[in-house]
């Protein structure tokens, strides 16, 4: 095996793929990366048998030549050496060998590296997956999808289920929901292309913070195919697979409340503010919670009180206080979670009482819903 090939093309095919590769694999030939080369280009593999990143670099490109292949082949190289090389090499062009005995020659200018490989043959072959149930999705509304729902899931592996996110496919719409039950997220989204039936699958939340650094914020449509163990997203040069968690995630749909009692309109970003300066006094107590009341024909008040540090109090305009008055406490960190992932100018909060979940949403749309329990301190 003998190619050449563009330095910076290499690197950023192997950022892509490293992401997958994990130091605490049980499986030792998982901790390199396979090298495919071929006339047509070159695949690179990267796993840790939970999530598969392969990445394609074409030999060719708007007529630019990417890659020279003297012969095909493959090789597995350990992935943070190999990455290392690559990235500090003296020149923009790189030429790799392999000899007998998966000798691998890397050269570039007037420096040459010399690693030992391993047989591509002893690497996982990728999941087989077929194409009956796909759909498609823009990279940058899938991006959206993940930063609204995924920063909810649970960290704790209790109940492995709750590590993920909940995608259920029906009716024409994807409905995606998040929790650790403490708090909720869940984002509806319409969508033209789904195929026949009613699905739903339970996607680490791991896998999808990787899939968001890999893909690009523009419209290029992802494929995603659903299997029973394995879920892909294709987008141009990349296939991302990761498995599912296994498990009946709970019916959440029981937790939204029916009816309010109070419904406050407000500027989602002053709020955020607000709260981020009343946590500044909350954070030395473990559980970081903030105050906040409101009665109709006055403004709403966010504060917090820490016995050792000292209180803080302030004033902030709604535009609307409908309903009972309200006294209410809950985590800072919750709450600014929840107005980040919403996005809008102005945010709907409904109230069922202080001991109740409450929700927030965005004035302007319904599709995201965020669900928050309050913590008992009044």
């Amino acid at each position: 095996m003998k190619f050449e090939i563009m330095r910076e093309r290499l690197v950023e095919g192997l950022n892509d793929v490293m992401k997958a590769v994990s130091s605490k694999t049980t499986i030792p030939i998982l901790t390199g990366i396979k090298m495919d080369v071929s006339s047509e280009g070159m695949r690179l593999t990267g796993s840790d048998s939970d999530i598969t990143i392969q990445t394609f670099i074409p030999a060719e490109e708007d007529g630019e030549q990417i890659i020279r292949v003297a012969q095909g082949g493959s090789i597995v190289l350990q992935a943070k050496v190999f990455g290392e090389i690559i990235r500090k090499l003296p020149t923009s062009d790189v030429e790799i060998e392999i000899t007998g005995n998966f000798q691998t020659h890397i050269r570039s200018g007037k420096s040459e590296f010399h690693l030992i490989g391993l047989d591509a043959m002893d690497y996982p072959q990728l999941p087989e997956i077929q194409d009956d149930r796909l759909f498609s999705i823009p990279a940058d509304l899938l991006k959206t999808i993940n930063r609204e729902t995924v920063f909810a899931v649970s960290s704790s592996e209790t109940r492995p289920v709750l590590t993920g996110v909940h995608w259920e496919v029906k009716d024409g719409e994807l409905v995606c929901v998040a929790t650790d039950s403490h708090r909720l997220a869940r984002r509806k989204t319409k969508l033209e292309t789904l195929p026949e039936g009613e699905y739903s699958v339970v996607i680490p939340g791991k896998s999808l913070n990787e899939l968001n650094k890999i893909l690009d914020d523009n419209s290029e449509p992802v494929e995603i195919v659903m299997t029973n163990q394995q879920v892909l997203f294709k987008s141009k040069h990349i296939l991302f697979f990761s498995r599912l968690l296994e498990g009946n995630y709970p019916d959440t749909s029981r937790l939204i409340p029916a009816e309010y009692k109070t419904n406050v309109t407000v500027n989602g970003r002053s709020l955020l503010q607000a709260i981020d300066r009343a946590s500044l006094l909350a954070r030395e107590e473990r559980n970081n919670v903030v105050r906040f009341s409101a009665s109709e024909g006055s403004d709403v008040e966010v504060s917090s009180n820490s016995p050792e540090v000292g209180k803080v109090e302030e004033q902030l305009q709604a535009q609307s206080i409908e309903g009972e008055d309200l006294k209410i406490s809950f985590s800072a960190k919750f709450m600014m979670d929840a107005l980040k992932a919403i996005d809008g100018q102005d945010v709907v909060i409904q109230f069922t009482g202080a001991m109740r979940p409450f929700v927030l949403k965005s004035a302007l749309d319904d599709s995201i819903l965020q669900l928050i329990l309050p913590v008992r301190t009044y």
